[in-house]
C-alpha cells in the first residue's frame, strides 16, 4: 500500500538535485506533487514526466520562494490542480561559500533571501491549507552543525532553518502539524558538481571525515523525506536530523 496514496505535496526547487529526488520518491509513493522551479521549465517538466509515467500524479509551477505574490501563487496552484495541500518540502535554497573579507551585502540579501524568508514565505502561504496530520519538511545542511570556514553567509542562513524548525513546531503543534528538518552533508546533485565539490580536495576531506566513507546520494536524501512526510514519523517533530553519514 502506497504510504501517500491521497496526499498532496509541493517541493520547492524541484526541477533538479535533492528537490527532484524528494519529488519523485513522494510521487511513488501515491502523493500528487507540485514540483516547484524558479528558472528550469524543462528540467521540472522532466520530473513531472517521471512521476505520471510511474502512474503518479505531478504538474510543474514555476514562482521564486522569495517573493510573497509568487509564493502564495505556488500554494494558490495546489489548491487548484488537487484540492488540498498535506505535504511541505521547503527544498529551494542557494549556497555562497567564501571567506568572510569577500562578503558583501548583496551576498547576504540574496541568500537569506532564498533560504530563509522563501520558506517563511511559502510556509505562511500553505499553512492555512495544511490540517491534523500534515507535515512540514524544513532542508537544511549539515553545515550549520560542522561549522566550515568559509561560509558565513550560508552556514548562518542554515542555522536559522534549524531555528525555524524548532519555533514551527511548537507554534504549529496544537493542531498536529509536524515539522522537521533534514540537514544533509555534501551530496552528489548537479549542482555539486557544476560547483565543483565532486572530486576536489573538499569532498575528500568530507569522505574522510565521514564515518560511512562516502558522499551522500539524492536518494539518501529522498528516502528520509518520504519517511517524514509519511505517518510512519507521526511522532517526531522539532527535529533536526543531520543526514551527513556520521560526520558531526
Amino acid at each position: 500500500m502506497s504510504k501517500l496514496k491521497g496526499k498532496v505535496a509541493i517541493v520547492t526547487g524541484a526541477s533538479k538535485g535533492i528537490g527532484a529526488g524528494i519529488a519523485k520518491a513522494l510521487g511513488t509513493e501515491g502523493a500528487s506533487v507540485v514540483v516547484n522551479y524558479v528558472s528550469s521549465r524543462e528540467d521540472a517538466d522532466k520530473v513531472v514526466a517521471e512521476i505520471v509515467s510511474a502512474g503518479g500524479k505531478a504538474v510543474a509551477v514555476g514562482g521564486d520562494v522569495s517573493k510573497a505574490a509568487e509564493a502564495q501563487a505556488l500554494v494558490d496552484a495546489a489548491i487548484k490542480n488537487f484540492g488540498h495541500l498535506d505535504v511541505l518540502v521547503n527544498n529551494a535554497g542557494t549556497s555562497d561559500l567564501k571567506p568572510l573579507d569577500a562578503v558583501g551585502e548583496a551576498d547576504f540579501h540574496r541568500v537569506f533571501n532564498i533560504n530563509v524568508l522563501g520558506p517563511i514565505l511559502v510556509t505562511q502561504a500553505a499553512i492555512k491549507h495544511l490540517g491534523e496530520g500534515a507535515s512540514i519538511i524544513n532542508i537544511g545542511s549539515g553545515a550549520s552543525r560542522i561549522t566550515p570556514a568559509n561560509s558565513t553567509v550560508y552556514t548562518s542562513s542554515k542555522a536559522a532553518v534549524d531555528a525555524l524548525t524548532g519555533v514551527w513546531a511548537r507554534e504549529f503543534g496544537a493542531r498536529k502539524i509536524r515539522v522537521n528538518s533534514i540537514n544533509p552533508g555534501l551530496v552528489e546533485t548537479e549542482g555539486s558538481v557544476s560547483r565543483g565539490y565532486i572530486g576536489s580536495d573538499f569532498e575528500k576531506w568530507m569522505i574522510a571525515q565521514a564515518p560511512l566513507g562516502r558522499t551522500g546520494r539524492v536518494i539518501d536524501i529522498s528516502l528520509i523525506a518520504l519517511f517524514l512526510a509519511s505517518d510512519d514519523s507521526a511522532w517526531l517533530t522539532g527535529e533536526i536530523l543531520l543526514a551527513s553519514g556520521g560526520i558531526r
